[in-house]
């Protein structure tokens, strides 16, 4: 990953300046953008990210002291200081630090280390905060890195990856690891599809002739502070269990939409059908889905419902089913069309892409009117396919933009979404960008 020498000249003398040294490394985790494949990693779907050059880097020294200090080189990120030994992650407090934590203690964890080395840390970041853009992420998996460096213990990036996904469930967010596995499998130059059980990468070439262009809606949305995202996950997994007891399956182990098609040994085609089948596109209450799976409400609390969906009352099974299922296999034919390069491969790109925008807003409703907005815009300036990226709720869109139409697609989405607008307007510089698929996580030792 290109880092540019100014960048770390400057993040050097930030540290020098706090901590009067130098650091002995630094680690870098690029962000991410999820060109299709929205909300279904958690599923158990294959997902279509590549890196990004925005990233959160590092720079670190190692003592004995026994505690681990970390510092930020954006002011209104605060200073922090913990004991090696009395890591605690407050779930409901979800401040940038106890990301970082998150990726410490889960590497702690996992190479089951009873005691820490002791660091002084100051990160700084170029991935807009709650845009869609992986910021949290990528500061886990940084953390991640940084701490398997301190402790000399090297790590695969397959491990790293799978280790950096699951902890971020300290602080509250079920994901399904698309966004740590881009952030350490990433290559330069390629996008890639990425499968899980087992986790793999393959790389996808996108066509020549086009770009990809990142805009952001200025709208903040973040997935541990709020029940969105893990009412998703929730509807899906009561989803999962309501379809496999239809089929007179043991839905009882049963968590994923994905594990289901497995079970069943169907197409994603089938799948649909069996959704439009069994599901009713009404909300489910409580009492229906516990009088359809034979259980009590303390055992939907218990044993199906996440920590900070306790108060949900209507779930919307059928919606939810269906977009899985759908852009499933949207991914499928995103992949099969870079493949084959057809001479409108373009054309059917954008085709794929605006089509899984509508399921991300009508069927799935992680959209926002601000996404909303900016994804026509983006569309009548010039882009085959725009839809929202991330967890949505606000965040980014991604365009497909013929290269010719660059210029003037800029410019249009400028004058129509940003200018219009004081706030978007002293964002735009960090908001509207073109990317190009980077390399994944790093180490670099100081000289």
């Amino acid at each position: 990953m290109p880092i540019g020498q100014y960048k770390l000249q400057k993040l050097k003398e930030a540290f020098r300046g706090k901590y009067g040294q130098m650091p002995l490394f630094f680690a870098c985790a690029p962000g991410r953008v999820n060109l299709i494949g929205e909300h279904i990693d958690y599923c158990g779907y294959a997902v279509l990210p590549m890196a990004i050059e925005q990233n959160i880097l590092a720079a670190v020294s190692v003592s004995d002291s026994k505690t681990i200090q970390l510092a930020n080189t954006e002011p209104k990120y605060k200073d922090f200081t913990v004991s090696v030994d009395g890591i605690s992650i407050d779930r409901e407090n979800p401040q940038w630090h106890y990301y970082f934590l998150c990726g410490v203690r889960g590497i702690q964890e996992h190479l089951r280390l009873s005691s820490l080395a002791g660091m002084c840390c100051m990160v700084d970041g170029t991935i807009p905060a709650s845009s869609g853009l992986s910021s949290s992420s990528a500061l886990v998996c940084c953390a991640g890195l940084v701490t398997m460096e301190a402790n000399q213990k090297p790590l695969s990036k397959v491990t790293l990856a799978e280790t950096c996904a699951k902890c971020e469930r300290y602080i509250g967010t079920e994901g399904g690891g698309m966004d740590q596995s881009i952030s350490f499998l990433a290559e330069e130059g390629t996008a890639k599809l990425i499968e899980f059980n087992p986790l793999r990468a393959t790389d996808v070439r996108l066509p020549d002739g086009a770009v990809f262009v990142i805009a952001n809606c200025c709208v903040e949305m973040n997935k541990a502070a709020s029940s969105h995202f893990n009412m998703r996950v929730v509807e899906c997994r009561i989803a999962t269990k309501m379809l496999a007891k239809a089929r007179g399956l043991d839905w009882s182990h049963l968590l994923k939409l994905g594990d289901l098609q497995k079970e069943l040994q169907v197409s994603l085609e089938q799948m649909l059908e069996l959704v439009e089948e069994v599901l009713h596109p009404e909300p489910y209450s409580r009492d229906e889905i516990c009088k359809t799976l034979g259980i009590s409400t303390e055992q939907l609390c218990e044993n199906i419902l996440s920590a900070n969906t306790q108060h949900a009352t209507d779930f919307k099974l059928y919606q939810r089913a269906r977009h899985v299922y759908g852009e499933a296999a949207r991914v499928l034919q995103f992949k099969a069309v870079c493949d084959s390069s057809p001479a409108n491969a373009v054309a059917q790109l954008g085709d794929l892409m605006n089509r899984s925008h509508a399921s991300c807003r009508d069927l799935y409703e992680c959209s926002c009117p601000e996404l909303d907005q900016l994804v026509d815009i983006c569309l009548q300036a010039g882009a085959v396919g725009s839809r929202l990226t991330g967890a949505g709720w606000g965040g980014c869109t991604v365009s497909m933009v013929p290269g010719e139409r660059l210029d003037s697609f800029l410019q249009t989405v400028r004058e129509h979404y940003y200018v219009p607008d004081a706030h978007r307007s002293a964002l735009e510089k960090q908001s509207l960008f073109v990317t190009r698929p980077g390399g994944g996580a790093a180490i670099f030792i100081e000289e």
